[in-house]
């Protein structure tokens, strides 16, 4: 696994403190297996790149849904190799994704310490827009399962209005999408059943929806490189 070199390496104390976790889960995590080695630097000090940061900001998420470690081992060992921090933050949402809306409310200074950078207005604006965060008379409210996303594509040249014209198509047919596998759902059950249960489809729902989200990512990142690169032969 590579460090991504746009930013700055860390010891293991700096990236404990930047995950929100010690020393010491940092070291059990990479002892089973969880964390790959750090690149080892000057002085034999052991370097920790933003892949390390994203992989933890997930086994976290995991952790939140419920997963034993050996489960959250069986997990990551089934993700692609040398996958990025960018990767990686986008798994963490789709996990995130399982579990119901966990927005929080926090002040300026909160946002900028769990973003790890500072931002500007223009910056809350694009990550208003990303519907990161959505603003308050009084304070902030985060998504936290897309900040570490959001802050990521701040540094993405595309203009804010392109950015909420995405937002509108990808909203369109997700939605849309969801209604045609919430019709596929109700069917199933009828099918099964001779009176629609309600409790019958919320229970098809929870198992179906991480293999869901999951298939739907997995086609969408399939279909955008397949029209990436038909745009490149054009060009």
């Amino acid at each position: 696994m590579t460090t991504d070199t746009e930013e700055p390496a860390l010891t293991v104390d700096e990236l404990a403190a930047r995950a929100g976790v010690t020393v010491r889960t940092v070291r059990f995590y990479s002892t089973k297996g969880l964390l790959p080695p750090p690149v080892i630097g000057p002085r034999r000090v052991g370097q920790y790149g933003q892949e390390h940061l994203a992989r933890l900001a997930l086994i976290e998420e995991l952790q939140h849904q419920g997963m034993t470690l050996s489960a959250i081992e069986r997990y990551l060992q089934q993700l692609p190799p040398g996958l990025s921090a960018h990767d990686l933050a986008i798994h963490r949402a789709v996990v995130a994704s399982w579990a119901p809306d966990a927005a929080e409310d926090v002040t300026r200074e909160e946002l900028e310490r769990r973003a790890g950078r500072p931002l500007g207005e223009e910056e809350l604006d694009r990550l208003a827009a990303m519907s990161v965060i959505s603003r308050t008379p009084d304070s902030l409210r985060v998504d936290p399962a897309l900040l570490r996303l959001g802050v990521q594509l701040l540094d993405v040249p595309i203009a804010q209005e392109a950015i909420l014209a995405a937002r509108t198509v990808l909203l369109e047919h997700s939605r849309a999408a969801a209604r045609e596998l919430s019709e596929l759902l109700r069917a199933t059950v009828r099918e099964g059943e001779s009176v629609t249960s309600v409790a019958a489809v919320k229970s098809l729902s929870a198992h179906m929806q991480p293999l869901v989200v999951q298939a739907l990512l997995t086609t969408f990142q399939r279909s955008l490189k397949e029209e990436l690169r038909e745009w490149l032969k054009e060009s």
